[in-house]
């Protein structure tokens, strides 16, 4: 059964993977997603419901993380200001989201610091150890805690999922991007459900 559902999982995962590609929904129904209330660097809770009439895009990694986390934002990023060059009104329909899996480590103060590094209007969240894990199980976002040989158990790594999700104005699922998605490809897609606009010829920018 464990196995029968290992094979499931990967399955899952390698055909929204092919969707994202596409710029195409799920070919299936998928439960991805749900409601959160965490907080922001301010000290002040935010729910998913703040977002309604917006587009989430929803990246879960941790301040420590040496390369996935860093290269993924910076992805997020450069799309965001894509979309914005080409459609400044598409644009201000997105907001970016960065979920820490690290609530132990990154404080509100790490994440304040660390956010705006990566957009200006990118929202970093935390939550006690169980909201994060709630969150995490909704996007379906695996957590593993790993402490490398040697290596003093402060000096852990969390292995997460790379994948950042896009969420509708109503909060449901509409595709995600996995870690190896372009800064030109996402702003494609983004384009193509926020504006309502096919730009698969014409990408934004270089």
């Amino acid at each position: 059964m464990n196995i029968r559902r290992a094979w499931i999982g990967a399955w899952l995962a390698v055909a929204l993977s092919g969707a994202a590609a596409a710029g195409a929904p799920p070919p299936f129904p998928v439960s991805i997603g749900g409601p959160f209330t965490l907080t922001d660097p301010s000290g002040t809770r935010r729910s998913d419901r703040d977002f309604r009439g917006r587009f989430m895009l929803v990246f879960f990694g941790y301040t420590y993380c040496p390369d996935t986390c860093p290269t993924n934002l910076q992805s997020m990023g450069e799309a965001l200001d894509l979309v914005a060059r080409r459609n400044p009104l598409a644009a201000a329909r997105v907001q970016p989201i960065f979920i820490t899996v690290d609530p132990t480590r990154d404080t509100l103060g790490a994440l304040g610091e660390y956010v705006p590094n990566f957009h200006p209007r990118l929202i970093g969240l935390r939550g006690s150890p169980a909201e994060v894990r709630a969150v995490a199980r909704a996007y379906r976002v695996h957590l593993l805690k790993v402490t490398p040989d040697k290596s003093a158990p402060k000096d852990y790594l969390v292995s997460h999922g790379p994948n950042t999700f896009l969420m509708g104005p109503k909060g449901e699922f509409v595709t995600l991007f996995t870690h190896d998605t372009g800064p030109r490809r996402i702003a494609e897609i983004l384009l193509k459900y926020v504006a309502g606009r096919d730009v698969s010829r014409k990408p934004p920018g270089r």
